[in-house]
């Protein structure tokens, strides 16, 4: 089957391990399912994973991909939760969690296996598509802004970096909510189309808000990590989810933290009820996913690219 995998690790040139080409047809152990892929979606696990991150030499090659929507063995168009080894479903109870790509084959391929307890129904008023945004970054901004940050409709959000999958979809599934979205993006245009999407007002990174803020949703990391914390009200809440500017800022603003009784919070992936919630909400309020742009997976190559140039304004979706 056709697929696009990583055949080898390159931390400066990642995309010079991208394949694509040729892979077998995926081992289904007991418990397990196939699915046939109708569109999947790029995220940045999976550019990191080609620079070897979550993953080694010794796991490759490995097909990439986490998202998708599909056909399952019986006919029906389904959403493939990607998160593996949760609650001992479909593998060992001892087992660790994982996601898609890093102990197992992903989803840009013409078939994936995952664990039946990993699917859920598509629903009707979602393409697929629209459906295989939705897992990985759509679902962690769900679970950041609703689970770990308990923001209620009327409180301000900052989202730092508009533009990235987490980013826009918090803007957009902030403002379906009732808050009060500001972003932030380097780049003019995507600070427009921040606004378009939702936000109240879009500034520059470093920019003073004209209020400080409920909640601060952070995924660039060093770059915009000391902004957050001065940006965030007494008792306020910052959730972060991701560092692609860097793990480690030139402060880390304890003294603030401490006096002003911030409160800091971790969040990955989100579960997969909040996922069945998660397509729910979209379906029933017609919000939908924000696609930069839509490829063949024959074309995944230029998916890859422009996410490594900061090109993306939403997410990039391969159609099988």
């Amino acid at each position: 089957m056709f697929a696009a995998y990583a055949a080898r690790i390159d931390r400066d040139e990642p995309l010079d391990g991208l394949k694509l080409g040729e892979r077998p047809e995926p081992k289904v152990p007991p418990g397990w399912t196939t699915v046939r892929v109708k569109a999947a979606s790029l995220n940045h696990h999976d550019l990191w994973s080609l620079r070897g991150v979550g993953i080694g030499e010794e796991s490759l090659p490995m097909i990439l991909g986490c998202d998708a929507a599909g056909i399952d063995e019986a006919g029906n168009e389904v959403v493939v939760y990607p998160v593996i080894g949760l609650s001992g479903h479909g593998v060992g109870p001892k087992e660790p969690r994982s996601i898609l790509t890093e102990r197992y084959q992903g989803t840009f391929a013409e078939r994936v296996a995952v664990p039946e307890w990993n699917l859920l129904p598509k629903p009707a008023e979602l393409s697929f598509e629209e459906a295989a945004c939705l897992p990985t970054a759509w679902l962690t901004a769900y679970r950041m802004l609703f689970t770990n940050a308990g923001v209620r409709p009327g409180e301000a959000v900052l989202v730092q970096g508009a533009g990235g999958g987490v980013a826009t979809a918090a803007i957009a599934l902030g403002s379906a909510a009732g808050l009060r979205v500001y972003a932030t993006s380097r780049d003019a245009a995507k600070r427009a189309r921040a606004v378009e999407l939702g936000a109240v007002e879009a500034f520059e990174p470093g920019a003073r808000l004209p209020q400080r803020v409920d909640a601060v949703l952070e995924t660039v990391g060093a770059a915009t990590w000391s902004h957050s914390v001065r940006s965030l009200k007494p008792g306020g809440t910052l959730v972060i989810s991701g560092a692609t500017s860097g793990p480690n800022p030139k402060t880390t603003e304890l003294n603030r933290i401490f006096f002003l009784e911030l409160k800091v919070v971790g969040s990955t992936m989100g579960s997969r009820n909040e996922l069945a919630d998660l397509l729910d909400f979209c379906a029933h309020t017609g919000l939908r996913p924000v696609i930069d742009s839509t490829l063949p997976l024959e074309r995944a190559r230029e998916g890859f690219a422009k996410m490594a140039g900061g090109e993306l304004f939403g997410k990039a979706v391969f159609t099988v």
